[in-house]
């Protein structure tokens, strides 16, 4: 029992930390289906700060470091998404695709040549981190707590703080929600946007590192991260969004996660009947899909929508067609319902 409590604290976490990443990312009004493949870059930071740090080094130095690597690397990975979304309005499903698929191809190459570089013989993508590992973990009584529990707490309270009572997160949301009212008012959409995208790279590199610790001292990059970065959207979308109710959404889902490879990991003595676990696992997917099939959630309405700047018609830029629609505008502006006209090839909001 012990030992299924702490797996599911600690996929949880896993889950709560990349779903949060990717609420911030929709809450800008950007969709991030590429969380898998910066979950793979983060964890890929993280390994490596484990692999080349010294053996002696203190453990808060240890969490410190790692957490930043992991940090750095998926920020910088989410650029890539942040630019082709936002500066250059690519689609947003096309650019998170081509993210993961590239993450985990670029993670094993890059791991692949850096083992056969230290021996020619050894062509696996694997990154070994016995000892740094054990700086993570404190043993309570025969529970197994990993730092990475905490962290995850803090995360949870900062981002429910960060939405609901901060100017920052009201304007981040009002970016998700309607991009041209918010631009009306005053507020850069494009900083705003690039902000919810690099929280999301943060927040999802920081959730590959506590994945590939999670029971484990060593990874295979070829593997990627096993579809948690997908299981995360799902986790996000059951919360509907929500932080409080993604927390809630990932102890659920992360129950699931470990109880279907429970008889795997206990004693013969005590394993669960072979079964069981195919019985947890089709909960674990009939829970999968029941977060993709809420009704009525209420996801932020502009999301997956490139701001389009509109531009307001006066009698000095208008065309000689367009100036007896500015003249009739000022004699009976009550014939439109907006104040700006559109200009031909600037639509508003789809």
């Amino acid at each position: 029992m012990m030992l299924l409590v702490q797996y599911t604290l600690i996929f949880s976490s896993v889950l709560i930390l990349v779903a949060l990443g990717g609420c911030f990312s929709e809450h800008s009004g950007v969709i991030n289906i590429g969380l898998e493949g910066i979950m793979v870059m983060g964890a890929l930071g993280g390994a490596l700060m484990m692999k080349f740090l010294p053996a002696g080094t203190p453990a808060p130095a240890m969490i410190l470091l790692v957490v930043l690597a992991a940090v750095l690397l998926g920020m910088v990975y989410s650029l890539l998404l942040a630019v082709a979304a936002i500066n250059f309005k690519a689609d947003q499903t096309l650019v998170g695709t081509a993210m993961n698929l590239l993450g985990t191809a670029a993670a094993t190459v890059f791991v692949k040549a850096m083992n056969t570089a230290a021996d020619v013989n050894n062509v696996s993508s694997t990154i070994q981190y016995i000892d740094a590992k054990k700086s993570f973990l404190v043993y309570i009584n025969g529970f197994e707590f990993n730092w990475f529990m905490l962290i995850t707490v803090l995360a949870l309270v900062c981002s429910w703080v960060t939405l609901y009572r901060t100017r920052f997160g009201l304007r981040l949301m009002a970016c998700g929600e309607h991009p041209q009212a918010a631009d009306s008012v005053g507020i850069n959409v494009y900083k705003m946007r690039y902000a919810g995208v690099l929280i999301s790279g943060m927040l999802g590199g920081l959730g590959g590192i506590v994945y590939i610790t999670a029971g484990v001292s060593e990874w295979k990059f070829e593997n990627g991260v096993a579809g948690f970065g997908f299981l995360s959207l799902a986790v996000m979308i059951f919360g509907q969004w929500k932080p409080t109710r993604i927390a809630l959404a990932a102890l659920l889902f992360g129950f699931f996660r470990p109880g279907q490879r429970l008889h795997r990991l206990l004693p013969p003595q005590q394993s669960e009947p072979p079964q069981r676990g195919l019985q947890y696992a089709a909960l674990h997917r009939l829970s999968a899909g029941a977060g993709l099939h809420l009704p009525e959630i209420q996801s932020p309405q502009g999301r997956g929508y490139p701001l389009r700047q509109r531009a307001t018609l006066t009698a000095a830029s208008a065309g000689p067609g367009q100036r007896g629609c500015v003249w009739l505008l000022r004699r009976h502006p009550y014939l439109v319902s907006d104040a700006a006209f559109f200009l031909p090839g600037q639509p508003g909001l789809p």
